[in-house]
C-alpha cells in the first residue's frame, strides 16, 4: 500500500498531479485544495496517499494535509459514495467547514456541493456524526487562511473545470 508520496512535481491539473519518484511517475487525483497548495511543475511535493484497489485498477488519491486524507476515508466508507464523489465533496467546501457541517447536521450546507442531493447529505451527517466528534479534528484543522478576491475567481474557474471533467455537479 502506498501511504506517502515524496518527490519532483512533473504535471498539475485541478484534478491531479503527477509526480516523479526515483524517475516512476505516479498520477495522484488530488481536490481542489490540494491543487492550491501544491508548489509549481520542478519543485518537490510531498503528498499523503489513500491507495484505492479494485479489481480492474489501483488509483491514487493524494492530500496535502491529514485532516483532509482523514475526511476522505471517513467519506469513502458512506454509502453511496465513491472517491470521485469524496474528492468532489473536498474540492466544494473547506475542511473545517465540512467537519462544521456534518456536526451540526447542516443538510443544507452539504447539498450545496456539486453531486450531493438531499439523502445523501443527510446520509453523512448521520453516518459521519460520530466520527468527526473527536477534539483531533479541531487540533488538526488549521484556521481558514483568507483568500483574496483574485483567488476567488481563480478557484471558481478550477472548480468549475474539475466538474467538467469529472461530470460532476
Amino acid at each position: 500500500m502506498i501511504a506517502l508520496l515524496r518527490g519532483r512535481l512533473v504535471e498539475k491539473a485541478p484534478s491531479r498531479l503527477i509526480v516523479d519518484v526515483g524517475g516512476v511517475g505516479y498520477d495522484v487525483q488530488v481536490p481542489v485544495s490540494t491543487f492550491f497548495e501544491t508548489a509549481e511543475p520542478g519543485a518537490e511535493v510531498e503528498l499523503r496517499i489513500h491507495t484505492h484497489v479494485r479489481e480492474d485498477q489501483i488509483s491514487l488519491y493524494g492530500f496535502g494535509t491529514a485532516l483532509e486524507q482523514q475526511l476522505f476515508e471517513h467519506l469513502i466508507s458512506v454509502n453511496g459514495i465513491g472517491p470521485k464523489l469524496a474528492l468532489g465533496v473536498l474540492s466544494g467546501i473547506e475542511p473545517r467547514e465540512l467537519v462544521r457541517a456534518v456536526r451540526t447536521a447542516d443538510v443544507g450546507r452539504l447539498t450545496r456541493i456539486p453531486g450531493i442531493g438531499k439523502k445523501t447529505a443527510e446520509r453523512v451527517t448521520l453516518e459521519l456524526k460520530d466520527k468527526l466528534g473527536a477534539a483531533t479534528f479541531d487540533a488538526a484543522a488549521p484556521a481558514a487562511a483568507p483568500v483574496p478576491a483574485t483567488g476567488d475567481s481563480l478557484k471558481t474557474d478550477v472548480l468549475e473545470h474539475y466538474e467538467s471533467q469529472t461530470g460532476q455537479r
